[in-house]
């Protein structure tokens, strides 16, 4: 472990709270987000300092999805501390791996600390290519950096009997369905087919199916934490902003505006159904009453919205720090007031966001 991340971990480790109560299980459901998932590193991390809290499943997409598996894979090997290193670690091999990249601020956004790419003239050239080439002729070997980080990183044969189950969302291409891999399915195609953003990276292929990212289906996906899990908790870590106080006018504003939208549809209508179910005064037995039983709570800052679409294409050390304090304050905040009530009630508000939809 390099010496930025031992030394983060040990200041972490010696403010460690001790138990606070009887162990909770709980699920996670982890949206996807680009560098913007190291937002997510930070919540895990902070969550993962509470001994009482147990960890059953575990849904995620895209930059969800690796936080999902390198956070289950370090636990099978180390626990919870295990964990904490393991996502550590991955996010300090994705700062070291960009430093080749050629979408980096320009000097104009480095001395203002902005963290954003619309000046850099790579990235905007990259994202005019993008709108006449495909990455079959631009990439045609379909090279992923990300395949060799997540192959040194994740303990592939440790998912498959880790006690934390995993569900990582991809949409299949042929289709449009999204398809939830499970811890024994689970590789780095598997991976990287949960974050393939089709404008950037080939489908991948796994069993002679193609796949592009789950965000479109589902993200994440809640429906095999509430059938397959023992826990009726699900914590979400939400990245991508629901509401927008402005009207986006620029074309780039609008596309990403576009996307939060069509990424963030699937998981509003699973939590739609959960609201609903929820107001009914018998549910029944089966399907039904195992929706009413989750509870949802919902862990998120405002200070997300404040960044832009590109820089979740940013993965400088210093940002990816402060993504992770921004969630570690967040997580932090989240356990202050809600603590005592997980594995009691919901803490996020359903029918208000009922009324909303």
């Amino acid at each position: 472990m390099s010496a930025d991340t031992t030394e983060m971990h040990k200041t972490s480790v010696a403010a460690r709270p001790g138990p606070r109560r009887k162990p909770v299980l709980v699920d996670l459901a982890l949206q996807g987000g680009g560098s913007h998932g190291a937002f997510t590193w930070g919540v895990l991390d902070r969550l993962l300092e509470e001994t009482w809290l147990t960890f059953d499943g575990i849904s995620g997409t895209s930059a969800g999805a690796m936080n999902a598996a390198v956070m289950a894979s370090g636990h099978a090997q180390g626990g919870a501390e295990g964990a904490r290193i393991a996502l550590a670690e991955f996010w300090k091999k994705v700062s070291d791996a960009s430093k080749f990249s050629p979408f980096r601020r320009g000097p104009l956004e480095i001395l203002s600390g902005q963290w954003t790419l619309e000046y850099s003239p790579m990235f905007l050239a990259a994202e005019l290519a993008a709108r006449v080439f495909s990455p079959y002729d631009i990439n045609p070997a379909g090279y992923n950096p990300l395949r060799q980080l997540l192959t040194e990183t994740v303990d592939f044969a440790a998912l498959a009997s880790s006690p934390i189950r995993l569900f990582i969302t991809a949409t299949n291409v042929h289709s449009g369905k999204g398809h939830v891999f499970r811890n024994a399915d689970i590789t780095p195609d598997v991976l990287l087919a949960s974050g393939c953003l089709p404008t950037m990276f080939q489908a991948v292929e796994i069993d002679g199916e193609f796949y592009w990212d789950g965000g479109y289906s589902g993200n994440p996906t809640i429906t095999p934490l509430v059938r397959e899990c023992k826990s009726h908790d699900t914590i979400l870590v939400q990245i991508n902003p629901i509401n927008r106080s402005t009207v986006p006018r620029s074309a780039r504003d609008i596309l990403d505006r576009l996307n939060e939208v069509s990424f963030n549809s699937p998981l509003l209508k699973e939590l739609r159904m959960i609201a609903l179910l929820h107001k009914v005064a018998d549910p029944g037995k089966g399907e039904g009453a195992l929706w009413a039983e989750m509870r949802i709570h919902r862990i998120a800052t405002d200070a997300m919205a404040g960044f832009g679409a590109t820089s979740k294409m940013i993965s400088e050390w210093p940002f990816l720090c402060e993504l992770r304090d921004y969630g570690r304050s967040a997580a932090e905040l989240f356990l202050d007031n809600h603590a005592n009530e997980l594995g009691k009630q919901s803490t996020l508000d359903l029918d208000a966001m009922l009324e909303t939809l």
